[in-house]
């Protein structure tokens, strides 16, 4: 963030990352959303943007690469954000995202600190994107399978951020769920605020694709090396004791993933209502508790 006046300060975010669809013009929507995230996950509009490419000229056609600009081009205008230019260089592998440039008031910023007890944590999206773009790249995922994770993907936190924004009183901790998966990005929230949560396993969003996927074995490396950094700060009790396959989907590294908040437990029912009349489907699972940083799983 730098602050400009009382009123008004930057928020400014890089990212980009290499394929995780097949078709072009997808992975430039996805890729464009999920650098848009972190705007949204603060509470900030989007005001411009610009195009972060690597791509290897001499062996793709360049119709691909203009495919994937296409792509960020039609999500950053769905932010009502301004894609004003960028920078490319030869690469061998293709990589696509944007650098962000975004505004908030520096007084009603969403930090990913600040949870309180007694707090609910709300949820935006399903979790189990990584689970289903491994399955893409080993081609055994099913097309519809791979519809539904690419739309879940490319679909803007703006909506939700602006939901948020409207109940910002009620609302003590923000960050959206990208790669260290909802245990990770949790656990951030909790350390920082130096409390602990108790999840809800059967009210945590899981798409269905990644159930059959996982029970199948197939994960990406970054969910296991997110289940191991978790560690001992994470415990499942009841009917997913034991059940490493769950486990490892709570830990699921994502892509573009919802927002996890924190909001205060008399307006929970109330923002969830908000957000479903807006279009988003948003999930109560879990609650803040007092103790030292950890998770329980039950």
């Amino acid at each position: 963030m730098y602050r400009l006046d009382a009123d008004k300060a930057l928020v400014v975010t890089p990212d980009f990352f290499s394929p995780v669809v097949d078709d072009p013009f997808d992975f430039g929507r996805v890729a464009a959303a999920n650098a848009l995230s972190d705007v949204y996950a603060m509470g900030g509009r989007p005001l411009l943007a610009l195009n972060i490419v690597a791509f290897p000229s001499r062996e793709l056609p360049l119709k691909i690469l203009q495919h994937i600009l296409a792509g960020g081009a039609r999500v950053t205008s769905e932010a009502g954000a301004a894609l004003v230019g960028g920078h490319s260089v030869e690469d061998p592998e293709p990589k696509y995202g944007l650098a962000v440039v975004g505004i908030v008031h520096p007084r009603k910023v969403f930090k990913n600190v600040g949870a309180r007890p007694g707090d609910h944590l709300l949820l935006t999206k399903p979790i189990g994107t990584g689970v289903v773009t491994t399955a893409i790249k080993r081609g055994q995922a099913k097309p519809r399978e791979i519809r539904a994770a690419t739309e879940l993907m490319a679909t803007l936190n703006r909506v939700a951020s602006e939901v948020l924004v409207a109940h910002a009183r009620s609302v003590h901790a923000v960050t959206d769920v990208t790669g260290y998966g909802l245990l990770g990005h949790l656990l951030e929230m909790l350390e920082g605020s130096r409390v602990a949560a108790t999840l809800h396993a059967s009210a945590i969003p899981i798409l269905p694709a990644a159930k059959r996927l996982a029970a199948e074995g197939i994960f990406p490396g970054g969910t296991r090396a997110n289940l191991t950094s978790a560690g001992s700060r994470v415990v499942f009790r009841g009917a997913v004791a034991g059940d490493e396959t769950f486990a490892l989907l709570v830990a699921d590294a994502q892509t573009s993933g919802g927002l996890l908040a924190a909001v205060a437990p008399r307006s929970a029912a109330k923002i969830v209502a908000a957000l479903a009349e807006s279009g988003i489907e948003a999930f109560d699972i879990g609650t803040i508790e007092a103790g030292r940083p950890r998770i329980v799983v039950q």
